[in-house]
């Protein structure tokens, strides 16, 4: 399995609108890479939110990304994030 984290660090003046991500952004990504998603919202620790996004392989991640839909998720991250910087850790994963 591949497993895309995305992180959202806290900082100061740093805003984060949980209710658009779950509703709406991360069901964008899962409907766009078709993908499953699990989502964390930090409440302890250096990060605002995180998802984790799981991929059969490393060749389905990789045409995941390659998808049209791609541009249409990464352009929605300012309805959300609003100055946040994501980052991003992709990860090989076992059972």
């Amino acid at each position: 399995m591949i497993r895309m984290t995305v992180l959202y660090p806290a900082s100061e003046g740093a805003t984060f609108d949980h209710d658009y991500y779950r509703d709406v952004h991360v069901p964008l990504c899962i409907e766009t890479w078709g993908c499953t998603a699990e989502i964390d919202r930090g409440v302890d620790g250096p990060y605002l939110a995180a998802v984790h996004l799981l991929f059969e392989s490393m060749e389905a991640f990789e045409t995941a990304m390659a998808r049209p839909g791609t541009a249409a998720v990464l352009a929605d991250v300012p309805n959300y994030a609003g100055n946040i910087v994501p980052i991003r850790q992709v990860s090989e994963t076992s059972r």
